[in-house]
C-alpha cells in the first residue's frame, strides 16, 4: 500500500473540555500532496491534490479548527463505527441474544442506528503515533463492552498512509473478547474541483458494480439485490452525477438523490479491487478507490443544507461534496443473505481502502474512459 517514505509532522490541534490534548499529524509526499489526520475521531481533516496544471487544493469538506470537528454532525472525514451505515431500529441479535442500540437517525420517520450511535468512533479521542516506517500514522482506540450498546471489548486501530504514488491508504484492524458486529468505514466528503462552493453534479463517476441494494423508505436494505441495467443507478461507465440524480425513480425519491450501497462486481477477487473512479472534468483531478470490501456507499451530499459553515468560512450547500464509503452492506447484522458482520474472539477484522489520485490525460474527453467501464 506504500511506495516511498513520506514526511510526517506532529503538532497539537487543541484540547478537549477535560483538558486532553489532541494531536494532528501532517503527512506529505515528494510530489507535494498533504494529508492531515487528527486523533479526535481518527478524522482526515484535509487532503490536497494537484489539478491538471499542477495546482494543489484541498478536496475535502471539513473545518479549520478542532472546535468545528467537536460539533461535526455530518461525519466529515470521520472514521465511523462500530457499525458504519445503518442498522434497522437499532437492534440486532448474535447467537439468539438481542442487543439494543441508540437510534440517532430517522429517514422517512423510521428510526435506525447510524454510524455507531450517539457517540461513535468519530467522537472519541484515539491515541496516535507515527508509524515506524515513517510513511503514516496509526491511531488506536479501545471500545468498552456495552459502549453504545455493542457487546465485547474491542481493540481497534486505523492506519493512514501517504506514498509517492499519490495514494492515500486507510486500513482498519480490530479484535474482540466477545462476539460483536463491526463495519468500520471511512467517511470523507470529496469535491475534486477544489472549490467547496461548486456542486459535484458535474463530476463523472464510475462504479464497478452491476447491482445495488434497494431500500425501504427508512433507507434500510430490503434484502434484495437489483440490477443497475436501465436505471439511474447504472454507473458502469463514466456518468455525470447530475444527469439522472432527480429522475422519477423510487430509490432516488426515498433518499432525495443517491445514498445507496452498490454491490461490487461478481469478478471481484480476494484482496484489493477497483470500486470507483471519480473525475472532475474541469480540474482534471481523478480519484480511484480500491478496497477489499463487498460494497460501496455512494452519497451525493443530498442533506447538506446550508446550515454548516466549514473551512474558510464557506457555507456548505446541497451536493457540494460526495462520499464513497467502502463497506460491508448496511443492516448486515439483520440480513441473513448479506456477508456476515459478526466478529468473534480469535478473529481479526480488516478493512482496507486506497484512494489513488491522478490527473486526466490531455487526450481524454469529458465522458471518455471506456477502458474504465465496469466488468463485474
Amino acid at each position: 500500500m506504500t511506495a516511498q517514505r513520506a514526511d510526517v509532522h506532529t503538532a497539537e490541534f487543541g484540547k478537549l473540555e477535560d483538558g486532553s490534548a489532541v494531536k494532528i499529524f501532517t503527512l506529505k509526499n515528494a510530489s507535494g500532496m498533504e494529508a492531515k489526520v487528527t486523533e479526535y475521531g481518527a478524522i482526515l481533516v484535509s487532503l490536497t491534490a494537484p489539478d491538471k496544471n499542477g495546482e494543489f487544493a484541498d478536496v475535502t469538506h471539513g473545518y479549520d479548527d478542532l472546535a468545528g470537528w467537536l460539533t461535526n454532525t455530518a461525519y466529515f472525514g470521520a472514521t465511523a463505527g462500530r457499525f458504519g451505515n445503518r442498522i434497522a431500529c437499532g437492534k440486532f441479535s448474535i447467537d439468539d441474544k438481542e442487543y439494543t442500540l441508540a437510534t440517532n437517525n430517522e429517514p422517512g420517520g423510521i428510526p435506525c442506528a447510524l454510524h455507531g450511535g450517539i457517540k461513535g468512533f468519530d467522537k472519541v479521542l484515539w491515541k496516535g503515533e507515527v508509524l515506524e516506517s515513517g510513511d503514516g500514522v496509526v491511531l488506536r482506540y479501545t471500545s468498552a463492552d456495552g459502549e453504545e450498546g455493542y457487546p465485547g471489548n474491542l481493540a481497534v486501530e486505523v492506519i493512514y498512509t501517504l506514498n509517492d504514488k499519490n495514494e492515500l491508504g486507510w486500513e482498519c484492524k480490530a479484535t474482540t473478547d466477545a462476539p460483536t458486529v463491526l463495519n468500520v468505514v471511512h467517511h470523507s466528503y470529496w469535491n475534486l474541483s477544489g472549490d467547496p462552493k461548486k456542486p459535484i453534479t458535474g463530476h463523472e463517476l464510475t462504479l464497478f458494480a452491476d447491482q445495488y441494494l434497494p431500500t425501504d423508505a427508512g433507507l434500510i436494505p430490503t434484502g434484495d439485490k437489483a440490477t443497475v441495467e436501465g436505471t439511474p443507478m447504472d454507473f458502469r461507465k463514466p456518468t455525470k452525477i447530475g444527469d439522472r440524480i432527480d429522475d422519477d425513480f423510487e430509490a432516488l425519491k426515498f433518499s432525495g438523490g443517491y445514498d445507496h450501497c452498490w454491490v461490487l462486481g461478481a469478478e471481484q477477487k480476494k484482496g484489493m479491487n477497483r470500486a470507483a473512479l471519480l473525475m472532475d472534468p474541469k480540474s482534471g483531478r481523478k480519484m480511484e478507490i480500491l478496497t477489499d470490501q463487498p460494497g460501496i456507499q455512494f452519497y451525493a451530499g443530498n442533506f447538506l443544507d446550508g446550515t454548516t459553515t466549514g473551512k474558510g468560512g464557506v457555507v456548505y450547500q446541497k451536493r457540494t461534496a460526495l462520499c464513497l464509503e467502502t463497506e460491508n452492506f448496511p443492516d448486515a447484522p439483520n440480513q441473513k443473505n448479506f456477508p456476515s458482520s459478526v466478529l468473534r474472539p480469535g478473529e481479526t477484522y480488516t478493512h482496507k481502502m486506497v484512494h489513488r489520485f491522478s490527473v486526466r490525460a490531455p487526450k481524454e474527453k469529458d465522458g471518455a474512459g471506456g477502458e474504465d467501464k465496469a466488468k463485474g
